[in-house]
């Protein structure tokens, strides 16, 4: 009978742990007796005591009580309530630092899920600027006691909303309308939501800041159609902001974690504003999806690019479309290309984006990517290159089987999530396919995530 091995760490104890990762959520990852034990706030490198408070049969999780052995990355962090706020996990990691760990951990995933060895992968692509980069805010607003109303981010893994005068990584624009909001609803006493007692107005605010044209759009999300005061609140955005070319209302009255309502109303200008990436122009609505790092957004589609190695004559499907930024960026040098999308109103989006840069080589489909890339090949349609630009969970089998038996010349894989890109190359190469090429890029600096681009050629 094969004997349980007894875990060595105990709820309520402290350990002296060496830390030799980050995880995935940007916590420090460290063993214990060859137990693996997760402590946030720590980095690779140091060693720390740590208190546990939760025991599983895998890992244990503990909590940062003293850096015995500080590493050279450790910086102060620049945000007051970084360590209760939730929105950032990297802040006291040095930038050079937080490239390094970040192309480490797609080399880790690629090796540990994806088994593929020996693949280089490239310095992490990093902005000029970790600062100051998000032009999308999405803060919500919360009742606090009687008369006070927080506004800035949920505390990590809760839904207490951290009160934050100016977010480090939003543009200052955007910091400036929550501001104005702010003093609205202090003078004219606007109440916050109440998602308990389903009580209050204001949900959320919403800022977006056109980057290279200067436009503002600010939204407010309220429980209810009508807001007193609205008016005032347009006078004093307009008085601060003059650049302002949008005000819009969504209403959202479910008692739900999604933002955004179905009805959104104009209070003031346009139902949009327009942002470039590289020469291509965008309309951006309330409910677009826009990349939020307008400076490195352009660094990820022109590897995409560079790594398709278009020459004019090559018909290319973009799978996973969303408003067709990839694809337009692609059309500009393919013969022509196909985005495949399943989300209505983005193909909508991509439609006008395509007719607004006069890009007549992109045609949109709506439907799932398992049934329309098979159709597409049926009608005689083969890709030289197919892109790909999945959502965090990923391919899923159907898709990447339709991709092998399309048999592309090059794949070109766009992630947002290194696990689930591990897993799909591992199909893919066990499928014909070799990776050549991967480039992590940062696109949401001071904070875990990492986007990475691959291109796979068939063997």
């Amino acid at each position: 009978m094969k004997q349980r091995r007894q875990i060595p760490v105990q709820k309520g104890k402290t350990y002296a742990i060496d830390i030799v990762r980050l995880g995935t959520n940007g916590e420090g990852v460290g063993r214990y007796e060859n137990f693996t034990v997760f402590v946030p706030g720590a980095l690779p490198g140091e060693s720390v005591q740590a208190r546990v408070t939760v025991v599983k049969k895998q890992y244990a999780l503990a909590a940062l009580t003293e850096i015995v052995k500080p590493s050279p990355d450790r910086v102060k962090p620049l945000c007051p309530v970084y360590e209760q706020c939730g929105g950032c996990q990297l802040q006291h990691l040095s930038y050079e630092g937080e490239l390094k760990e970040k192309r480490q951990q797609v080399i880790d995933a690629l090796e540990r899920i994806g088994h593929l060895q020996h693949i280089d992968v490239l310095p992490t692509l990093g902005a000029a600027s970790p600062w100051h980069y998000r032009n999308k805010m999405q803060v919500p607003v919360a009742a606090v006691g009687r008369h006070s109303v927080a506004i800035g981010c949920f505390a990590a893994a809760t839904h207490q909303v951290i009160d934050v005068a100016a977010c480090a990584i939003q543009k200052d624009d955007n910091n400036r309308i929550a501001a104005v909001v702010r003093q609205w609803m202090k003078d004219y006493k606007i109440p916050a939501y109440n998602e308990d007692e389903r009580t209050g107005i204001v949900r959320h605010i919403m800022g977006r800041v056109g980057v290279h044209t200067g436009e503002l759009m600010v939204c407010l999300v309220t429980a209810c159609d009508m807001v007193p005061h609205m008016k005032d609140l347009v006078r004093m955005l307009r008085t601060a902001l003059p650049q302002i070319k949008s005000i819009v209302q969504n209403v959202n009255t479910r008692h739900t974690n999604v933002i955004l309502g179905p009805k959104t109303r104009v209070i003031y200008g346009a139902p949009a504003i327009h942002d470039s990436i590289g020469p291509l122009t965008f309309a951006v609505s309330a409910q677009s999806f826009f990349q939020v790092n307008s400076e490195q957004a352009q660094k990820l589609y022109e590897t995409a690019l560079a790594f398709a190695g278009l020459t004019g004559k090559e018909i290319v499907a973009d799978v996973y479309c969303g408003t067709g930024t990839i694809t337009l960026f692609l059309a500009q040098q393919a013969k022509q290309v196909y985005g495949i999308e399943i989300v209505a109103p983005a193909i909508k989006d991509a439609v006008k984006n395509a007719r607004d840069n006069h890009i007549r080589n992109a045609e949109f489909i709506l439907g799932d990517a398992v049934y329309k890339l098979p159709e597409l090949i049926r009608s005689g349609i083969r890709p030289d290159v197919i892109v790909l630009d999945p959502p965090r969970a990923g391919c899923g089998e159907p898709v990447l089987a339709a991709i092998a038996q399309s048999r592309p010349k090059k794949v070109v894989y766009v992630s947002c999530n290194p696990a689930t890109l591990a897993r799909d190359l591992a199909y893919l190469n066990e499928h014909g396919y070799a990776v050549q090429k991967v480039q992590p890029v940062d696109m949401f600096s001071r904070t875990h995530h990492v986007e990475t681009v691959v291109l796979l050629v068939r063997r």
